[in-house]
């Protein structure tokens, strides 16, 4: 650009901040009554300020070469107030914005020509997009790291109290389990030496499920799943286990079972845990449906899609509200009574350490738990 060009910007940006200055006081006034902020905000204080240190500049920008730095460290500064009064990022583009508008709006009616005043126009908007860049970057930045921080603490939380868990449940379940086991092999031998004695299927199914809580709070308790090895198993026959096992619960809770799986579905995996997985879901699905008068219907179908087997558990129990399904899966999160809060977490666990994943959805008709496992 010739010598006598960079005059002759400079006199017109002379002029426009000089046009800008004196109609400072209208700008402040304005921009103070429509900007977006709350009456309990601890920087409210500091909003005039802000705004007059954009102001200096946009002089700065008009007059001089400035430094994306100096931008960037009052973009920054703003950011970061914005973030502590947790006010969300809208505000702040709003108020960048407005004092954007009335700036221009300003300039437009500065005595310049066209073609003086079109590239100082430019030169203002650049600086306040460049300005808007950092602050919603820092913004960003800030918030991420708050939320990781939260997290954090969560999971530390959620540690602490897993760990407790497993010095109790370690003290408590071996001296539960012995004698356990010796009631069970004992009923075993009465079932084998008095068939026709009644209640001793009753006895042994509900011994069985003491047995499965028990399993429960010592998978909980472990850093990881521990088991032998994975094997290829039928998911149709292992359905029909689980089911058997389940039989005198679905009777005496009148509930109407209807199961759709390809007989041809084998999956390579941990056949304990996922056994324990869906015996889970179907205990908590029995008990919703108990929730609500006949007919009471559970829903279980299978198939392979897209190199995965998606595996459904449905039931018609009451919906599940939309925050509960968010945290249905987290440690200790439970809205029964007598709620351990470790059944669905364990069954994520289980799932996600097979490489998986587990959801749940809901709505008046029907609450779904859906699995999606590696083919």
């Amino acid at each position: 650009m010739m010598e006598s060009e960079v005059a002759f910007l400079a006199s017109a940006a002379q002029q426009l901040v000089t046009h800008l200055e004196a109609h400072l006081p209208n700008f402040l006034a304005y921009w103070r009554q429509h900007m977006k902020i709350a009456d309990d905000d601890k920087y409210i204080d500091h909003v005039e300020q802000n705004g007059l240190a954009v102001f200096e500049l946009v002089k700065e920008a008009l007059l001089r070469s400035l430094s994306s730095e100096t931008v960037e460290r009052l973009a920054n500064k703003i950011a970061k107030e914005r973030a502590e009064m947790n006010v969300g990022i809208g505000a702040l583009v709003y108020n960048v914005n407005l004092g954007r508008r009335l700036v221009i709006n300003h300039a437009l009616a500065a005595p310049l020509p066209v073609d003086e005043l079109s590239p100082l126009i430019d030169h203002l908007n650049e600086l306040f997009d460049q300005f808007l860049f950092h602050a919603i970057t820092k913004y960003n930045e800030l918030k991420e790291k708050e939320l990781h921080e939260k997290n954090a603490l969560i999971a530390r939380s959620h540690q602490d109290r897993l760990t407790l868990l497993g010095q109790m449940s370690s003290s408590f379940v071996h001296e539960f389990r012995n004698p356990l086991t010796a009631i069970i092999g004992f009923i075993q031998l009465l079932k084998f030496e008095h068939p026709h004695l009644p209640y001793l299927d009753i006895i042994d199914h509900e011994l069985q499920q003491l047995k499965f809580r028990i399993s429960q709070f010592l998978h909980a308790s472990r850093k990881e799943i521990v088991e032998s090895e994975k094997e290829t198993f039928s998911l149709y026959q292992l359905l029909e286990e689980i089911i058997e096992f389940l039989y005198a619960t679905i009777v005496d809770s009148d509930v109407d079972l209807s199961v759709a799986i390809d007989e041809s579905i084998h999956i390579f995996a941990y056949k304990d845990q996922l056994r324990q997985v869906l015996v889970n879901i179907l205990l908590n699905s029995i008990e919703a449906v108990k929730e609500r008068e006949k007919p009471r219907r559970i829903n279980i179908a299978a198939r392979c899609q897209d190199g995965s087997i998606i595996i459904e558990i449905a039931n018609n129990g009451p919906s599940i509200p939309a925050d509960i399904v968010e945290t249905i899966f987290e440690p200790f999160f439970t809205t029964k009574k007598l709620g351990t809060g470790i059944g669905l977490y364990i069954c994520k666990k289980v799932i996600e350490d097979h490489g998986g994943d587990i959801c749940c959805s809901s709505d008046d008709n029907m609450t779904t738990f859906s699995i999606c496992l590696p083919a």
